[in-house]
C-alpha cells in the first residue's frame, strides 16, 4: 500500500487519540470503544502506553479515527 492511500499518514497516534477525545470525550470514547483506558481515570498519556501495546485496541482506535474522518469529509 502507497502512503497516498493510507488515510492514516501523516497522523500519530497522539493526534488521532486527542482529536478523538476532542470530538467524543472521554466519556463519549469509552462508548464508541470499550477499553479500560477510556473508562478509567482516562489521560492521554496512560491511553498511549496501552495502546501501543495493545494492537487490537490500537486498530479500534484507527478504524474509529479513520470512520470519523471520512464522516467529517462529508
Amino acid at each position: 500500500m502507497t502512503q497516498a492511500n493510507n488515510p492514516l499518514h501523516g497522523f500519530t497516534l497522539e493526534q488521532i487519540v486527542t482529536s478523538l477525545v476532542s470530538h467524543f470525550g472521554w466519556p463519549g470514547l469509552a462508548n464508541q470503544i470499550d477499553i479500560n483506558c477510556f473508562k478509567q481515570d482516562p489521560s492521554v498519556k496512560s491511553s498511549l502506553k496501552f495502546l501501543r501495546k495493545t494492537p487490537w485496541a490500537r486498530q479500534k482506535v484507527e478504524d474509529l479515527f479513520v470512520a470519523q474522518k471520512l464522516y467529517q469529509q462529508r
